[in-house]
């Protein structure tokens, strides 16, 4: 049976996760609508990914005999005033979700969940690999500057991004 301290934890940070996926579609819309279709597709993959997240969070509170429950969320920003805008918002994003992780790691390790802190170890590395491509992505734009060939060429190069393959942890 899973720890009630945990179960509400986790719960608060599938609806982070859930939020994360929210904010990326809002980006998404945003950088379509500034034809920068290329990043609008990195963000609309980064939202699936978050989404996924989420998931992973919903089945092993399931899993672990607790039950997911689905808060509000929060409407996200809409309009950002550039591509680095955006992207230094993903940073600062991705900057508390990592911290929110470490608090849930610090919480098992607390409660003795050896399990959930094994689960979370996923997350953790993650993180690392997230705040690493968002803040290339960051210093590609601020290299550009106001550049509209290079903005155009790292548009083309976010483009390609393609989906990560689903996880068994993911079902």
């Amino acid at each position: 049976m899973i720890n009630e301290k945990i179960e509400k934890a986790l719960n608060a940070q599938l609806n982070k996760e859930f939020f994360s996926s929210y904010l990326y579609l809002s980006m998404s819309s945003y950088f379509e609508s500034k034809n920068l279709t290329g990043m609008s597709a990195w963000m609309k993959i980064q939202a699936n990914e978050e989404h996924l997240h989420a998931m992973k969070f919903y089945a092993y509170i399931i899993q672990k005999g607790g039950r997911a429950i689905l808060g509000a969320i929060e409407a996200p920003a809409n309009n950002w005033k550039s591509a680095l805008d955006a992207f230094e918002e993903t940073y600062t994003h991705e900057k508390f979700i990592t911290a929110s992780i470490d608090g849930l790691v610090n919480l098992s390790l607390e409660v003795k969940d050896h399990a959930t802190n094994n689960f979370l170890q996923w997350f953790v590395t993650e993180q690392v690999e997230e705040e690493a491509n968002v803040t290339k992505i960051i210093d590609d734009l601020k290299m550009i500057g106001e550049n509209s060939y290079g903005i155009f060429m790292l548009d083309r190069e976010l483009g390609t991004r393609q989906p990560a393959p689903p996880s068994p942890a993911a079902a």
